[in-house]
């Protein structure tokens, strides 16, 4: 059984390098270890369909690299090259940014200076270096709306804004909706983006009760009741941190509410694109009251700045455009054009096939390397909702593993109440490889077996 699907960097300068560097390049990805064998030089020449000689420079130039070893008899074999196992050894593990993964396979270092070129050489293509409409361009508008279209149903162009990220949209909706002073709902646990939003605009924001599937209806009614907030706040897949998933039932309950007591529901849905299982969303099942942000940057790249931004009608949308141009001025442009080249010839979808593949196999890796430990996850999300023992405090445990040289991020940066529970949120999809992400993963497993300094003898 061999581990190791043959591929080759095609913008390679010669065909044998391009296969020594996409085994460097997978073996950078934890996609194959050392140890591993490789298979026979003739079945690489076979499935990729050239010589057996280019196959043999490859492997002899890949042994000069130390990335392979031969054995008489037995074959060859991966081992690290030194220059790769002590960086990545020594490299500190960043588990606390929220991002997709960029796997190899992705090419996105191939594909984006290829698409952006491919841009700026159309007729007219330089136009995409000048300042566009706050809303975004008709062509950007409409590529919005089918991208959309696929998890929302046939929008029409005119209710979609391209905004310069969610954050950006989020802001602007916020100012939109509510004056300083109007509570704001939402989990108790949200994303701490939204809180700075909140805090930056004077918006008192009211915590409600959360279970294992999200925001618990009979709590927002109660709060609808007594604190009569202007706007619910909601990510309903693959939540930020807890990756609960609202169920369909309770999304038309929390709607229903919201429609009674004339409640607006903010939906920032950036994971849904991920999922497998598909659930209708706010924005269809209660569109005349919803604002729905659907950013590029967690499925394909943050680089990508970019969020496709729906109001309940036109009108709406032209209001957000209002407060756009006065916060951003515009979403890059060149970005937005980037962005409906990919949408229109299927490398968007491609792109997020690839990174819903590797956050697949990293949550895999994390529910072997985290063992007995008790956590929440869905099974392609980019983060995981890690609950501590007893003896540890959410602060306490994030600033140990920090010194461990791994970063995550302790509840207290996502609650509302003040009063954070004994959890951290762990992101997959920061760590530049799988190795290196087994690497993160089991020293947190090893931590929460040790005493806290609180549970230390003091004398």
């Amino acid at each position: 059984m061999f581990s190791w699907k043959p591929w080759t960097v095609e913008d390679s300068r010669l065909k044998y390098l391009g296969l020594v560097e996409a085994l460097e390049a997978d073996l950078r990805q934890g996609l194959v270890k050392p140890g591993d064998r490789l298979p026979p030089q003739r079945a690489i020449a076979e499935a990729l369909g050239i010589d057996v000689t280019t196959v043999t420079r490859a492997f002899n130039e890949a042994r000069r690299r130390g990335l392979v070893e031969a054995n008489a008899g037995r074959g060859s074999f991966v081992r690290a090259a030194p220059e790769i196992a002590a960086a990545s050894a020594d490299r500190p593990v960043d588990l606390s940014m929220n991002i997709p993964p960029q796997p190899a396979g992705a090419a996105l270092q191939r594909r984006i200076p290829e698409a952006i070129a491919g841009i700026l050489s159309a007729p007219q293509g330089m136009l995409r270096l000048h300042y566009q409409q706050s809303e975004g361009s008709a062509p950007d508008r409409a590529a919005g709306a089918a991208w959309l279209a696929e998890r929302l149903g046939s929008l029409a162009p005119d209710r979609v804004i391209v905004a310069g990220g969610a954050q950006s949209a989020l802001f602007a909706i916020c100012s939109a909706l509510l004056k300083p002073g109007e509570a704001l709902a939402a989990g108790r646990l949200t994303y701490p983006g939204f809180k700075a939003v909140a805090a930056q605009l004077n918006l008192p924001l009211v915590g409600l009760a959360i279970d294992e599937n999200g925001i618990v209806p009979e709590d927002f009614e109660r709060v609808c009741h007594e604190r009569s907030p202007r706007a619910l706040y909601v990510i309903p897949a693959i939540d930020n941190p807890t990756t609960a998933t609202l169920p369909e039932g309770r999304r038309r309950e929390i709607a229903e509410i919201a429609r009674r007591h004339s409640v607006a529901i903010i939906e920032d849905d950036p994971y849904s694109c991920l999922r497998e299982q598909v659930v209708p969303t706010f924005a269809e099942i209660a569109g005349d009251i919803t604002w729905h942000i659907a950013t590029l940057s967690k499925c394909l790249t943050p680089a990508l700045r970019i969020a496709y931004t729906v109001a309940p009608d036109a009108g709406g949308a032209m209001r957000l455009a209002g407060i756009l141009r006065a916060t951003s001025l515009m979403a890059p442009p060149l970005m937005a054009a980037l962005a409906a080249r990919w949408i229109a010839d299927g490398t968007a979808r491609e792109v997020t096939d690839a990174v819903r593949h590797e956050s697949a196999e990293r949550q895999k890796l994390a529910a072997t390397a985290l063992g007995t430990a008790t956590f929440f996850a869905d099974p392609n999300g980019h983060h995981l909702w890690l609950k501590l023992p007893d003896h540890w405090r959410a602060e306490e445990f994030a600033a140990e593993a920090d010194r461990s040289g791994i970063a995550i991020v302790p509840s207290g940066a996502f609650s509302i109440s003040g009063d954070p529970e004994r959890a951290v949120r762990v992101s997959l999809g920061v760590a530049p490889d799988r190795a290196a992400l087994e690497r993160g993963l089991t020293l947190l497993a090893r931590l929460l077996e040790r005493p806290s300094y609180a549970a230390r003898v003091v004398v």
